[in-house]
């Protein structure tokens, strides 16, 4: 039997109408990368893909950089989100770049990546 929550508890909970969908990504620059051109890179990302897509960046790294992705606001990232980060990270020349299955950001963790 199903537990029946009112829209506050829902909101609290972020569940249903208030779920959350957003997705890891690792990539990885090349050996012997100086860190002005890291830096302009993932300035770039996040200026270029992350804000103008109303997108949230949480992550780190100096050669190998791993984050989460998110909707800025409540909502749900979807497969364009997906998309369009991994095409910017192709095109820039970044290595070993790996997208995880979209995930419910406060209830899942993705097991493996694609």
């Amino acid at each position: 039997m199903a537990i029946k929550r009112n829209q506050r508890q829902r909101k609290k909970m972020h569940l249903a109408e208030f779920q959350e969908l957003g997705f890891l990504v690792n990539w990885q620059f090349a050996a012997g990368t100086d860190i002005d051109t890291i830096d302009d890179v993932v300035e770039r990302f996040i200026r270029e893909v992350i804000q103008p897509n109303g997108l949230a960046y949480e992550g780190s790294g100096y050669l190998h950089w791993e984050g989460l992705v998110c909707l800025e606001k409540v909502g749900k990232c979807d497969e364009s989100h997906r998309e369009l980060v991994k095409k910017w990270l192709e095109n820039n020349g970044l290595q070993q770049i790996e997208i995880s299955e979209l995930f419910d950001i406060w209830w899942d963790y993705p097991t493996k990546f694609e």
